[in-house]
């Protein structure tokens, strides 16, 4: 039994240094164009869904039908739609360069729940591109309206969506 322990021991010392040489050496390719290996893309989709799970129990405010027009503008001034799209919109072509690629929000509105969104959009995720709004000043209560209209998406029409931020694209400065 000794040799036996002995043995998985000099193994996981074997694997720990290949690991260390591999990643520290500089053989990992952190290259965007670059997809990665689908270990370290399931292990890194586990992590940020494990992450995102433990540190979101966050309430829900009570909603209304307000607050999803309001977060429709505050989603197209924060220029969510650049990565994310928008109903009848399309997302900037440069964001089609990000690794992973941005989420796809109609998709994961059913998939997350309200305060999972709410952690993302006010935290960001580390190397995603997905920044943390909180730390541009954007207060909880706008980010739960966004949150009301992400949630909402799959049901709001392109021809709302346009209505709906009209008035923000208006005030928006020149680009």
């Amino acid at each position: 039994m000794v040799k036996f322990l002995a043995f998985i021991g000099v193994v996981a010392i074997g694997v720990a240094v290949a690991a260390g040489v591999f990643f520290f050496g500089g053989f990992y390719s952190v290259a965007a164009t670059d997809a990665d290996p689908a270990l370290v893309d399931r292990m890194l989709i586990q992590v940020r869904q494990a992450s995102i799970a433990r540190h979101s129990a966050v309430p829900a405010p009570a909603e209304d039908a307000s607050a999803v027009e309001a977060g429709a503008r505050a989603y197209a001034t924060r220029g969510c739609v650049n990565c994310h799209g928008a109903p009848g919109a399309d997302w900037a072509k440069w964001s089609e360069g990000l690794r992973p690629d941005p989420a796809d929000l109609k998709e994961v509105s059913a998939e997350r729940k309200p305060g999972e969104l709410f952690w993302v959009i006010k935290n960001g995720i580390k190397m995603t591109g997905m920044p943390g709004f909180a730390t541009s000043g954007v207060g909880d209560e706008e980010i739960w309206k966004i949150v009301a209209f992400v949630k909402k998406w799959p049901a709001v029409t392109p021809e709302d969506y346009k209505a709906w931020t009209a008035s923000a694209a208006a005030t928006q400065p020149p680009g």
